[in-house]
């Protein structure tokens, strides 16, 4: 284990990988999908869960005290009309804006509440086919 953390890079890559962690997650979707589009590359599964954990760099107690979550839908199913729907209904937007939310995932519904009302949001989205996570 102590070998991988002594791995050297050369300064172009160092470069690129400081660049690649400080994206947003609309920005690393869009690269996501430029690779897949152009040159056929695709995530493993979990990769953007691993990326994230990793990232925290905190530790598990941090994520146990944490009082303020931020409700990201990251998949609207096969259902999409009703996941607008709920989207609109639960932010305010207007119908468009609530389509190009969902459209554009992964959307941030909600930032900063507390852990019961981001689990009565997830309910509500995942009760119409969509995917979320709490961060």
């Amino acid at each position: 284990m102590s070998d991988s953390a002594t791995i050297e890079v050369s300064a172009e890559l160092k470069e690129l990988g400081d660049k690649i962690a400080e994206l947003t997650l609309k920005d690393a979707k869009g690269l996501s999908d430029y690779l897949k589009e152009e040159h056929g590359i695709e995530p493993a599964a979990g990769g953007g869960a691993v990326v994230m954990a990793a990232g925290g760099g905190g530790g598990g107690e941090a994520a146990e005290e944490k009082t303020e979550f931020d409700v990201v839908m990251t998949g609207f199913g096969d259902k999409k009309l009703e996941v607008v729907k709920v989207v609109k209904n639960l932010t305010g937007a207007s119908l468009m804006e609530a389509k190009k939310m969902v459209e554009g995932v992964p959307t941030t519904l909600k930032e900063g509440v507390s852990k019961e009302e981001a689990e009565k949001v997830k309910e509500e989205v995942e009760k119409a086919g969509a995917s979320v996570e709490l961060k």
